[in-house]
């Protein structure tokens, strides 16, 4: 199975509603990113409405992966820290693969299509993320050259009870 990766697509409705549907499906799924199911579009709308806010301020941008049949399977947001003391990192957000799509590969070829658009971008030292502890993506992410810099205990909620670690993973680019 073949992933074409994009970066910065143009947008259209088309595209914002493959987006809307991935982000809804990956989170009904159980994916970490942002939502604990169940989710509806009505409620992943604003979280993907403030993306597009921040790519078209040129703070963000998207990166979209392409099945062989060119439907949307994967996603992910860049973008570059607002705070000019960490200027020279690259924040790498909602990753997120469709789940039917999981176990072929594709979110290896969407973080190698993130790794080098990072390392195109001027300036840029290093990419950032975190993650939700309790799903082995530590494990997935170190694989990749990402190495865990920080632990928050207990910092993501899922459920009453079921609190999970947040895990802060950088790579460096030197």
């Amino acid at each position: 199975m073949v992933l074409t990766c994009t970066l910065e697509p143009p947008v259209t409705p088309a595209l914002r509603d493959s987006i809307l549907d991935l982000w809804t499906d990956v989170s009904n799924a159980g994916g970490a990113v942002g939502f604990v199911p169940p989710v509806t579009r009505e409620r992943v709308r604003p979280e993907l409405v403030r993306h597009f806010v921040q790519m078209a301020e040129g703070r963000t941008r998207l990166l979209v992966g392409h099945d062989e049949h060119g439907d949307l399977a994967a996603a992910a947001f860049l973008a570059r820290s607002a705070d000019p003391l960490s200027a020279h990192t690259l924040g790498l957000y909602s990753v997120m693969v469709h789940p039917k799509h999981q176990g072929r590969g594709y979110g290896r070829a969407l973080m190698t299509a993130a790794e080098r658009a990072a390392r195109a971008t001027d300036g840029i030292e290093a990419v950032r993320l975190s993650c939700r502890g309790g799903h082995g993506l530590e494990r997935f992410y170190s694989s990749l050259g990402y190495r865990e810099v920080g632990r928050v205990p207990g910092a993501v909620r899922v459920a009453p009870g079921d609190d999970r670690d947040e895990i802060i993973m950088v790579l460096p680019l030197r």
